[in-house]
């Protein structure tokens, strides 16, 4: 048997929650599970990302910042 708990919604959220129902019959609780794995998984692709980001900018710096190029500006 399923533990389940009642939690307090204010209306307007009720509302919103009605708003993106895929269908007429998703219960709110189908609906709160697809939310919460669709934010974990931007989570996890955000920390992907700013780690790549990370170990990237090394080696933009040395690109970017290199007297070769900054002599063509003058060209």
């Amino acid at each position: 048997m399923n533990e389940l708990s009642t939690i307090q919604l204010p209306k307007r959220t009720i509302e919103q929650l009605q708003k993106v129902k895929e269908y007429p019959r998703q219960t709110y609780t189908e609906l709160i599970e697809k939310m919460t794995a669709l934010f974990v998984s931007i989570q996890q692709r955000n920390q992907y990302d700013e780690f790549l980001h990370k170990i990237q900018q090394p080696k933009m710096k040395e690109l970017w910042d290199n007297k070769d190029d900054e002599a063509w500006e003058y060209a």
